[in-house]
């Protein structure tokens, strides 16, 4: 039986360091861990951001977040997961999401973790709110976001 995927939302930042050696201190045959962070920009579409304001729908979020590291790990059979993902308001700088993902090997690490992080631009219920000089304005989904995805969909694994 494997354990659950380790999925948290939450508003306090987090320690790559601690998330880390937590998530690899679960599984002695870890070989490759890969992780990703995502934070607050500056700028977008041409506007300095001030602040960015994340909502979310609590338990179906962590529902949603739970599905996609079932899926990774399911296409990488000895995987691990680690979603953290911070609501509320953020600035510039900020961390947002970390995903980190182990495996036995480094090509397994870095494919779960671009999957997992595909998969919750598209499929988590999370919704971005920008302050801005110009005032207030929903932050829309990318088409870039979208086409990532399809590398995941269209191929045999």
């Amino acid at each position: 039986m494997t354990t659950p995927a380790k999925i948290r939302v939450q508003e306090a930042d987090f320690d790559l360091g601690a998330e880390v050696a937590a998530l690899r201190a679960d599984n002695p045959k870890v070989g490759a861990v890969a992780c990703f962070i995502g934070t607050v920009r500056d700028l977008n579409e041409g506007s300095a951001i001030e602040t960015m304001e994340l909502e979310h729908y609590p338990g179906m979020t962590e529902k949603s977040l739970e599905a996609i590291a079932d899926q990774a790990r399911e296409r990488w059979p000895g995987s691990d997961v680690l979603i953290v993902h911070r609501v509320g308001k953020l600035k510039p700088l900020d961390q947002i999401v970390l995903v980190a993902t182990t495996a036995m090997h480094r090509a397994e690490a870095f494919e779960s973790c671009a999957f997992v992080m595909d998969y919750l631009k598209t499929q988590a219920p999370f919704w971005k709110k920008e302050k801005t000089e110009r005032g207030e304005r929903w932050v829309d989904a990318r088409e870039s976001d979208d086409a990532a995805l399809t590398r995941w969909t269209t191929r045999e694994t």
